[in-house]
């Protein structure tokens, strides 16, 4: 990427100009039918690697907007949890702690990637508990990741005061698949492999859904990138809704392979 590309990234929504460098972005087409099936509201964001270029659906400029970031941030948890060497890789079992919880797949052991596939919050939770919040918010201060503020209920992605817009999820993911990150190459890798969602000859899929419903309204994400024909498209979708009964991480996932599927990135379900 570019200076240019990566100084409008960084600055998506300033109106400020760089050096001559504005933010590009496509004009969207109204992609609201997909929230309104839904009776969700939100927001979706792609930046097109190779173009340099967005493309938006943001309502009341709601991408620029921090929202509490569930478990999307799973994806700067692990690398953390590798770098500081509480867990040794994607392999090492942690043994579940016996305690009931209301999404079956979480009761039992797992390891990093497992507990990636399942959002197992009990397993990220250990993890962030071995960091410690010294080391977590130099981390969180060094990667630069949303408001920094890791105060309040545990876990604090997900009932604590960290939040994050759409725009920095994607200056996030870019870096991480770019191997940008102030991390090992090792633990970028890692990460990478426990978040790819699908392969096939055509395109790669990789992402993380979140869901809060400690806040109100709930609040659900869908976070990745699609990689096709030597191009990455970044994404980010998120959505509120108040009182949910369905998962909006589900849901955001959705919403964003609906929107994905009309820009020809992905296939038509």
């Amino acid at each position: 990427m570019n200076q240019c590309a990566r100084i409008t990234l960084i600055l998506l929504f300033d109106l400020t100009f760089i050096s001559g460098c504005a933010a590009p972005a496509t004009p969207a087409p109204d992609f609201s039918r997909y929230f309104q099936e839904r009776n969700v509201k939100g927001a979706f964001l792609l930046f097109d690697a190779d173009k340099a270029e967005f493309i938006r659906y943001c309502p009341d400029q709601r991408c620029e907007q921090r929202f509490i970031p569930a478990s999307t941030f799973k994806l700067l948890n692990a690398q953390i949890a590798l770098e500081t060497g509480v867990i040794a890789d994607e392999n090492e079992i942690i043994p579940w702690d016996g305690v009931e919880r209301g999404i079956a797949a979480w009761n039992q052991d797992h390891n990093l990637r497992t507990a990636m596939q399942n959002s197992v919050v009990w397993f990220y939770q250990e993890l962030a508990h071995r960091i410690d919040p010294e080391r977590m918010q130099h981390y969180i201060d060094l990667v630069g990741y949303g408001n920094r503020d890791i105060s309040g209920p545990d876990p604090f992605w997900l009932e604590g005061n960290l939040r994050i817009s759409q725009a920095e999820q994607i200056e996030f993911l870019r870096r991480l698949y770019e191997e940008d990150l102030p991390f090992s190459q090792s633990t970028m890798q890692t990460v990478k492999d426990i978040i790819l969602l699908e392969e096939t000859p055509a395109y790669r899929l990789s992402g993380k859904t979140g869901w809060a419903s400690s806040v109100d309204p709930d609040v659900g994400w869908f976070v990745g990138y699609v990689e096709k024909n030597s191009n990455v498209y970044y994404f980010a979708t998120n959505i509120d809704d108040e009182g949910s009964e369905e998962s909006l991480g589900k849901i955001s996932r959705e919403i964003t392979e609906g929107i994905l599927a009309e820009l020809g990135i992905l296939p038509t379900p």
